[in-house]
């Protein structure tokens, strides 16, 4: 991200904020010095993350939530879906495995009461551990319930529990309202008891038939895990799995996605959509398709239409996501953003890293965030791990990509697991070798894709990958075999890939 995005910014809002202006009309420290007041709009990753990082720099911090503390992540994402997502894949491994021919199987009888227990346990307690008890030991950060609006840029009208309306002054404020689950307009919809993902991550049941309609991230994921825990799961897909990724990654999660009993409907439309006798009726391109539960995992919206961010100047695109620049700053010089409410990746361990950069910079200091080594996994079996550019991804951006890409029957920790299913891909730049990005489509892909990030963060060409020493019998190891394609022929190499 550049500051171009903040060209039209004000004049006043282009002079640099300077240790005097860091004056709070509300409290001061031991000495009587003034100590600068940070609100901020939310309590999840981001709005945490530059919490704790703001009284470390001596400020105080105003916390703001009109909802469960702790965010998306914790309470309705990233946590309770992997939880279920491994439910989901031990049932399968006890249902199918390579090794079945030596190994009994023994169909796994699914309690989903006592899962979504255990689910809901874990949850609780990590949100108490990294939000609530965390609150407890920084005195300098305050939790205020209710909802936040701007009043002007140095203040923000609360709306609290009771009903009643507090004004609150600040000297900075940092936005990390989060997003929530996007609603496609489809005629009928509305009126239907579908899920979004939270309501299906905390179903009591697994239904017999399940319709997804989404073909990203949290779709895909849920889709598989649904499938293994007992439902006949369809996939609503407008274009193909994973459109935005190397072609190569959704036709292989496709296939293999088909293999387990998924239905993969691509390049389909949702015309319509009622509830009829228990069962959701969908017009998919003519078709009736009756399904017992309707999944919607169309993205997400960021949390920002309430705030009234054209009071203060804070621009926002055609999604409502907020414009930021690369030092996290919006059109409003007061106002920083971070997390899902911005136009900045959705991911949690962005937000966080945005967050602590903001407080930095709210707080007098200079940080910004470098995404062009941001690693990305989706969870499913096998996993997807993307870091830097596609070959597409490249040419667009003005370079000569070459690429190669290495099998799993290639890999001896692949051959070794009976478990091939899938793809390591290497992209460099021609002529230099520099690595510009990796796709893999593998068992473990989340783990071996850090090192990639690092490699490509060091600006390593891919014949300073094959030249590193990697563990025998590890995927990460199919790193190295992968970079060794560019100049060998890797199947006529021993083992070790020395």
């Amino acid at each position: 991200m550049t500051g171009e995005r903040c060209a039209a910014r004000a004049h006043e809002d282009a002079v640099p904020i300077r240790a005097e202006h860091f004056q709070s009309p509300a409290s001061t420290d031991s000495m009587g010095d003034a100590v600068l007041h940070i609100a901020v709009i939310g309590s999840g990753s981001a709005a945490m993350a530059a919490a704790i990082k703001a009284v470390e720099r001596g400020a105080r911090v105003t916390l703001i939530e009109h909802g469960t503390v702790g965010g998306t992540c914790v309470n309705v994402g990233c946590v309770p879906s992997k939880i279920m997502i491994r439910a989901a894949e031990i049932a399968h491994i006890r249902r199918h495995s390579p090794f079945d021919g030596g190994i009994d199987v023994n169909p796994p009888a699914i309690r989903r009461d006592v899962l979504l227990r255990q689910q809901q346990g874990q949850v609780d307690a990590l949100r108490h551990a990294k939000y609530e008890h965390l609150l407890t030991e920084y005195p300098e950060i305050t939790l205020l319930r209710g909802s936040a609006r701007f009043l002007d840029a140095r203040h923000l009208q609360v709306r609290l529990p009771s009903g009643d309306i507090q004004a609150l002054a600040f000297d900075r404020c940092l936005i990390a309202s989060g997003a929530r689950p996007a609603i496609p307009p489809i005629p009928g919809l509305a009126g239907t008891p579908f899920w979004s993902s939270t309501e299906a991550l905390e179903s009591p049941q697994i239904p017999a038939s399940l319709a997804i309609i989404g073909a990203s991230v949290v779709a895909l994921e849920l889709a598989q895990a649904f499938a293994r825990l007992g439902s006949r799961v369809t996939i609503l897909a407008r274009h193909t799995l994973l459109s935005r990724e190397d072609p190569e990654v959704g036709r292989t999660l496709a296939k293999i996605f088909r293999e387990e009993g998924i239905t993969v409907s691509e390049h389909r439309e949702v015309a319509a959509i009622s509830y009829q006798g228990a069962h959701f009726v969908l017009d998919v391109g003519g078709q009736t398709l009756r399904t017992e539960h309707l999944l919607v995992a169309a993205g997400r919206t960021p949390n920002t239409g309430t705030l009234a961010l054209d009071t203060v100047g804070v621009e926002t695109d055609g999604h409502g996501a907020i414009r930021v620049d690369a030092r996290l700053r919006t059109t409003q010089a007061r106002i920083f953003a971070a997390g899902d409410c911005t136009d900045q990746p959705q991911f949690v361990y962005v937000a966080a890293a945005s967050g602590t950069r903001a407080a930095i910079n709210m707080t007098g200091g200079e940080a910004t965030l470098d995404l062009r080594s941001m690693p990305a996994v989706i969870f499913t079996d096998p996993q997807v791990a993307t870091v830097g550019l596609t070959e597409a991804q490249a040419r667009a951006n003005g370079l000569i990509p070459e690429s190669r890409l290495l099998t799993l029957e290639n890999v001896p920790r692949a051959l070794a697991n009976f478990e091939t299913r899938g793809f390591i891909k290497m992209v460099a730049e021609a002529g230099t070798g520099r690595l510009l990005g990796v796709q893999a489509v593998t068992s473990q892909a989340g783990e071996l894709i850090q090192t990639a990030a690092l490699a490509l963060h060091q600006n390593m060409s891919v014949q300073d990958l094959a030249d590193q020493l990697f563990p025998y019998l590890t995927m990460v190891e199919g790193l190295k075999l992968a970079a060794q394609t560019f100049n060998k022929e890797v199947n006529r190499l021993s083992c070790c890939a020395g």
